[in-house]
């Protein structure tokens, strides 16, 4: 869109945020997902917690150079980590701090080139931080705690992100850019890509809410990580842009680190989904025999009246006296 002098970053945010919500809005007509409200408070909160963040990361890339940004969103995963260790007693094994640390550095070579630092920059750029953690960090847990899936939280916290970012976007766009979202000239090219984009938006803000709640904060930042080093190797490969030996470098170092943490997590995971299933087949081996005639017994509604019930005769709570 900035190609085509549509620099409003915000305004649009909140515009794809309203055709996401109208667009689920058509599906929850159509009977594709059940509409589940729950507390009203916290859905506000979060829908007003992730406007902020997002108007706060693009004041803090506004205010700082493109490099110190990048480190903005660096800083994200290990902020992430702290919070959850701190407040919901998570541990990260050394191997997933290992695999997050290669990423993170590697990721650092490939994209950090300036570093230009200011007060004004360093403190919104640490409120970015704050607000766009807690707000990813709520996405999953409040999907647990209310049994909510992404659709239902998406479609109801919408409204409160895309009202916060329509009414503060077109103050912060016309800081930032000293132009009026409201006096540009809409050409009907500009009009095309600003539909598409909307349109594209409603798969993205869905996807962010899925795999926040499938997986977890960090592994979504991991994925986003993942998302920029492919933009830079296309990039390179179709539009030839200039690429150097330290990109390179950098991309191999995250993609091995990616590698490691999924490597690692996936071997994590195993054990814990592995042992609630072993239990189960050890209650369910106790007694096989009793087991297959109380069920019998359980399903005799379905039997002949004048069949008899066959049980264990060594079992004393059926037996005569």
């Amino acid at each position: 869109m900035s190609a085509l002098g549509f620099i409003f970053a915000t305004t649009l945010t909140s515009w794809h945020l309203l055709v996401t919500f109208c667009s689920l809005h058509v599906a929850l007509c159509l009977k594709f997902f059940e509409h589940k409200p729950f507390d009203a408070r916290t859905v506000m909160g979060f829908g007003v917690l992730n406007g902020i963040s997002i108007g706060l990361l693009n004041l803090s890339l506004g205010f700082n150079s493109v490099g110190f940004y990048q480190m903005t969103k660096l800083a994200i995963i290990p902020c992430t980590v702290i919070l959850e260790t701190l407040f919901f007693r998570k541990k990260f094994s050394r191997y997933i701090q290992l695999s997050l640390s290669v990423l993170l550095f590697g990721v650092g070579v490939a994209t950090v080139t300036d570093l230009q630092l200011n007060a004004m920059g360093s403190v919104l750029s640490l409120l970015a931080i704050v607000t766009t953690c807690i707000a990813q960090i709520m996405t999953n847990t409040i999907q647990k705690k209310f049994k909510v899936s992404s659709t239902q939280l998406l479609y109801q916290s919408c409204p409160y992100q895309a009202l916060t970012l329509f009414v503060v976007g077109p103050f912060l766009d016309g800081f930032l850019t000293n132009k009026n979202v409201f006096a540009f000239d809409y050409t009907p090219q500009v009009l095309f890509f600003i539909v598409l984009s909307c349109l594209i938006s409603v798969s993205v803000n869905f996807s962010t809410f899925l795999v926040i709640g499938k997986t977890s904060p960090v592994t979504y930042q991991v994925l986003g990580h993942l998302k920029t080093c492919l933009v830079l190797a296309f990039g390179y490969v179709l539009l030839h842009d200039p690429f150097s030996w330290r990109n390179i470098l950098g991309i191999l170092i995250a993609v091995i680190g990616m590698g490691l943490y999924s490597y690692f997590c996936t071997r994590e995971t195993k054990p814990t989904e592995a042992s609630p299933q072993v239990t189960q087949v050890k209650e369910g081996e106790s007694d096989p025999l009793i087991s297959d005639s109380l069920s019998s017994a359980e399903n005799g509604a379905a039997a002949a009246d004048d069949e008899p019930l066959k049980v264990p005769m060594w079992s004393s709570k059926y037996a005569r006296a």
